[in-house]
């Protein structure tokens, strides 16, 4: 399917203006994602309606936990990706075309039939996630369109490196999304990654400025990106360029793909990453990885009511009151219907 988002350029070249890299690409040859090829001058997405992964999933996996808890995510995603993080945790398929000379697998699962799959199952959101949603765009805005039609709500997992473009062309048919904001160090995502944290950090302003709802997720990793000082940075940039009521996921990291020499984050650094961001400002601070030893419940920034109980992605007991605290009746941030 020819791809959207692109520019035709001099001898047979096109620009990819679908993310912030902004790829320039020879006839012939792929963008750095490994799934858009320029073909005689114009630029084909080759994932279209392939899914590598289609799963029913809690809400609360993606983490999204201010919209609609309790409820199933129809989750779909196909290969690829637009980074190269050393830390993937679905390198096998993120990484597909990468790391195995161009390969790319999937099956027919078009649109109409991933709506109706989550009709079917009563889910009441699609999630694009597993890999990074920008590079099937075409693939996830056109199920977002129908899925809009039939009630079904929108919600991304990306690392944030939409063009502004591509957000304001899904913004209209996107409710949500979790951000990866995976540092505050430029040098960790050119090495880490190979992007710019700049570029992440102005994804996020625009698709604030846009309306989607916006839940951002840190993956604390020892030595790397765990300085409290980073974090603090970090945490203030949510709270003052986002605003406080954006939820903040901080997670625990494990040793994976090709990033295993370090040991998992231990509990007492997340501990302290929360604290960090409760004294930023921010309404909403979680734990992520660590069921089981606090951090995963929603208290009302007003008054510390507990509104709603979580135990991993199970909702223990949910106290909004129309999306209201109970208690001092003071609004919660979020879909809740």
């Amino acid at each position: 399917m020819k791809a959207y988002l692109f520019q035709p350029m001099e001898n047979s070249r096109v620009k990819c203006n679908l993310c912030r890299h902004q790829c320039i690409i020879p006839e012939g040859k792929r963008g750095i994602c490994g799934v858009r090829e320029n073909r005689d001058g114009e630029l084909y997405t080759l994932v279209y309606a392939q899914a590598i992964a289609a799963s029913d999933d809690p809400i609360e996996k993606k983490p999204l936990f201010h919209v609609l808890p309790g409820s199933r995510s129809f989750s779909i995603a196909t290969v690829g990706c637009n980074f190269k993080c050393r830390f993937c945790q679905n390198h096998n398929i993120a990484q597909m075309p990468r790391d195995h000379n161009g390969k790319i697998m999937g099956r027919p699962f078009p649109p109409d039939q991933v709506v109706a799959q989550a009709k079917k199952n009563g889910c009441q959101t699609i999630a694009y996630t597993y890999t990074e949603p920008t590079i099937y765009f075409e693939y996830a805005y056109d199920t977002a369109k129908l899925a809009r039609q039939e009630g079904i709500r929108n919600v991304f997992v990306t690392n944030g490196y939409e063009s502004p473009e591509a957000v304001e062309m899904i913004a209209p048919y996107l409710d949500a999304a979790n951000v990866d904001l995976k540092a505050f160090s430029p040098e960790f995502y050119k090495e880490m990654c190979g992007a710019k944290l700049e570029n992440v950090l102005d994804s996020l302003k625009c698709m604030n400025e846009a309306g989607i709802f916006l839940e951002v997720t840190t993956l604390v990793i020892p030595g790397l990106n765990d300085d409290p000082d980073q974090l603090r940075r970090l945490a203030g940039f949510i709270s003052e360029s986002l605003g406080p009521q954006t939820p903040w996921h901080v997670s625990r990291f494990h040793p994976m793909y090709e990033l295993t020499d370090r040991n998992s984050t231990p509990p007492s650094t997340l501990f302290e990453a929360f604290e960090i961001g409760r004294k930023a400002g921010l309404h909403y601070v979680y734990t992520g990885n660590i069921p089981g030893q606090g951090g995963e419940s929603t208290f009302c920034h007003h008054c510390g009511q507990l509104l709603i109980d979580r135990m991993g992605y199970v909702i223990q007991r949910n106290e909004l009151v129309d999306g209201a605290c109970p208690n001092c009746q003071t609004p919660a941030h979020g879909i809740w219907k």
